[in-house]
């Protein structure tokens, strides 16, 4: 799919101007890039674009040249906007003390198609999604597409609180850009938390849409709304989620910010100060976007985790989502070290919501193409059984590699078995199965893309004949990895049970050197000092107090 821009009736808002701006404009011949046209009484009219603003006519604007322009304007609601009918135009006025207008801002409204994969995988959830991002770099366009998306492409109901006539158009017959969604237009800005909540008792939708939620009682409806089971599409005054929560009347939308009293004890755990910052409920939305530039959005798929480690210090890694000229969707993370691991690339739009079948005891992915594994033995395809592993991403890495794997339903059917640690713990009729059926089990940390990746690599290795040891390697790795936690756990209590609270050194049990450097950083960050020394020719740790 690729991206395409419709401009709605542009012509329409040219025709309102002055002649000479209209024949300045009309001579530019730019208008794909066009945001606004500023008519201020006594100043040259600009017309201002996304990356000039330029000057139209040589001639200062006078009153009647505005007159002109708001004769063919409908009446100014109390917040000094008016419409084109039927059309996404926006005209701001600017008024001096006598309540007359001496400035117009003339907006240009589009609806634009295509934005709306950024986000399109995280619609059937009915989790609540907030946009932020500063004036002018979207939110409406891509909310306005959200909505029609979610009527017509999800057939759920869906009711636009219109409070300035922005999302759905000006005009009694809303514009059809959101497609079967129903607008509700509210009459002042002020009574709009009011209408959010008549929408949800009056007209039963299952999506409500918001743009610009802004003051606390609207935040307060929102929660209301949440709370009764309704999706809420919205977006808020603030440039970032941290802005977020940071502002205290709207922080309530990602579970509000309150003070907390700390024991001594638990202080101490933590190094912090006694009074610290914990957010109070739970998030009203449960995933938030910045939207930095029309093409690329930062996502963040768990608000109460990432206000949780905010308020802990911590630096925030969002998923950051772009969408290339082709129409294909990038995703990636960045980690703490600032190294970017890509978690995909080239996807196309159309192609991000495929799952894979679960009702059939076989699902095969085949490719004759194998970029990363390829030998005689490639085409024969692995059969694997995942435990409490994301379809979606197995197969997210299948498909990108072409490689030749097939998905099935039982132990005995399959070659290998892939499943998280967590997982497997609580599954203990299916290891007995690979015991007896002497299947390789690939165990990883946590249910991440590139764990996912980097075990599928190794089982069709493994499988093709390219890695003899990987059996070997995998129990290895899995002692090791139980050896490295133990170590820790050790430390960990050492320091929290004995070093701090008491005072008194401790000398840990020997370990590897690999392994002792891991609690030796563990030590630092607790701001201690510690030592590697031999005893009968075994390294150990010995702790020392603050």
């Amino acid at each position: 799919m690729t991206h395409t821009e419709i401009t709605d009736d542009l012509d329409r808002l040219l025709a309102i101007l002055p002649q000479e701006v209209q024949g300045a404009l009309y001579k530019e011949n730019n208008f794909h890039d066009l945001l606004e046209v500023v008519l201020d009484l006594g100043r040259i009219p600009e017309a201002r674009f996304t990356n000039k603003v330029i000057s139209l006519g040589s001639n200062c604007l006078t009153k009647n040249d505005l007159k002109f322009t708001i004769s063919k304007l409908g009446e100014f609601s109390t917040d000094n906007r008016a419409g084109i009918e039927k059309t996404l135009h926006r005209i701001s006025a600017i008024r001096n003390r006598q309540q007359e207008i001496v400035g117009l801002t003339c907006r240009v409204g589009r609806a634009i198609y295509g934005t709306v994969e950024m986000v399109r995988d995280l619609l059937d959830n009915s989790q609540s999604l907030l946009l932020l991002g500063r004036p002018g770099v979207g939110k409406t366009t891509a909310l306005r597409e959200i909505a029609r998306v979610l009527a017509d492409d999800l057939n759920k109901r869906v009711v636009i609180i219109d409070t300035s006539n922005e999302i759905a158009g000006d005009g009694d017959i809303p514009h059809p850009a959101i497609g079967h969604a129903r607008r509700m237009q509210v009459a002042q800005p002020e009574y709009q938390h009011k209408v959010m909540i008549e929408a949800v008792e009056n007209h039963m939708p299952e999506v409500i849409v918001i743009d610009e939620i802004g003051t606390e009682l609207e935040a307060q409806a929102a929660r209301t709304i949440a709370e009764r089971g309704v999706q809420l599409i919205a977006t808020a005054h603030g440039n970032s989620l941290a802005n977020l929560i940071k502002n205290p009347t709207l922080c309530d939308l990602i579970g509000g910010i309150q003070s907390v009293t700390l024991g001594d004890e638990e202080a101490r755990r933590r190094r912090t100060q006694k009074t610290v910052l914990e957010r109070s409920c739970e998030p009203t939305f449960s995933i938030a976007v910045e939207i930095n530039t029309r093409h690329f959005w930062s996502l963040y798929k768990d608000v109460a985790s990432t206000v949780d480690s905010f308020l802990r210090g911590q630096k925030l890694n969002p998923q950051e989502r772009e969408l290339d000229e082709n129409g294909s969707l990038k995703m990636r993370v960045k980690s703490n070290s600032n190294n970017e691991t890509r978690i995909s690339q080239n996807q196309a739009p159309q192609k991000s919501l495929q799952e894979v079948p679960t009702n059939k005891s076989k699902t095969a992915y085949k490719n004759k193409s194998f970029p990363s594994i390829n030998n005689k033995n490639a085409s024969t395809a692995l059969n694997l059984f995942c435990c409490g592993i994301d379809s979606q991403l197995v197969h997210e890495v299948i498909r990108r590699h072409g490689w030749s794997i097939e998905w099935v339903t039982t132990v005995k059917e399959a070659n290998a078995i892939l499943s998280v640690r967590k997982e497997l713990s609580h599954q203990k009729d299916i290891r007995s199965q690979a015991h007896t059926c002497h299947i390789p089990i690939m165990v990883i940390k946590s249910n991440t893309l590139p764990q996912i990746e980097r075990a599928l690599k190794r089982l069709l290795a493994r499988h093709q004949g390219k890695a003899e040891n990987v059996v070997a390697q995998i129990k290895t790795s899995a002692i090791n990895q139980d050896d490295s936690r133990e170590a820790l756990e050790e430390c960990r209590l050492a320091l929290e049970k004995v070093v701090v609270p008491l005072g008194r050194p401790v000398e840990l049990l020997p370990r590897s050197p690999k392994i002792l450097e891991m609690q030796a950083d563990l030590v630092r960050r607790y701001r201690l000092n510690c030592d590697i020394f031999l005893n009968s020719d075994k390294q150990q740790l010995r702790i020392y107090p603050p």
